[in-house]
């Protein structure tokens, strides 16, 4: 529990301007998620409906590990925490198993925070001009800022366990393999943007779900 309080700390802190703001008008805008979702947010639900259960996630566990990268999440948004609507909050888990890596990804409307709390993972970020990059250790906390492409990878000998926090309670992650070889982007294509050759190129497709 001792981490999980680490969590809402800085989560504080990363929210405090977003939610002054929301809650100069309101306490709280529960997410009524049978309406769409908009720029600002999801419609509130009627204050009448709302009840204990719409701020509360319970047992964030281990998240299923995810082949090819050895690698899992399980994500508190405002989609399975509907208290998170409008206060620029969210949080998750990270498990990543040995030898295994959440790959290249940004958020391109958030800020990260990643909590170690068990193993080690080197993590970084990428600027035009820099890289980033540290190993951490449990007790250890790391800060991704928004949309600058970063990876973690799990550098110990056991399994790794991190926390994360967002600055936004509904973050996009847009991952760098997924994207460039997990659809039908063509390999012609592909091989004179990244400069991989074919074969990599078609291994990599065949791996991640990709086609062309």
């Amino acid at each position: 529990m001792k981490m999980i309080h680490i969590i809402l700390y800085f989560l504080a802190l990363l929210s405090y301007t977003s939610h002054a703001t929301t809650t100069s008008v309101n306490d709280f805008c529960v997410a009524n998620l049978l309406l769409p979702n908009t720029p600002s947010g999801y419609p509130c639900k009627p204050q009448s409906l709302v009840t204990e259960n719409d701020f509360v996630f319970s047992k964030l566990g281990p998240g299923v590990l995810i082949q090819p990268f050895n690698a899992g999440t399980t994500t508190v948004s405002v989609k399975n925490l509907p208290g998170l609507n409008g206060l620029g909050i969210s949080a998750g888990r990270v498990d990543i198993g040995i030898n295994g890596t959440i790959p290249m990804h940004t958020h391109p409307d958030a800020t990260e925070l990643l909590i170690v709390s068990q193993g080690q993972i080197t993590a970084g970020f990428i600027t035009p001009t820099k890289l980033i990059v540290k190993n951490l250790n449990p007790g250890d906390v790391f800060v991704f800022p928004q949309g600058l492409l970063h990876f973690q990878v799990n550098s110990g000998v056991g399994n790794a366990v991190a926390f994360v926090a967002y600055s936004n309670s509904y973050p996009n992650i847009h991952l760098l393999d997924i994207l460039l070889f997990g659809n039908n982007l063509s390999t012609p294509t592909l091989e004179k943007t990244t400069l991989l050759d074919a074969a990599q190129i078609m291994k990599l497709k065949a791996q991640l779900g990709g086609s062309g």
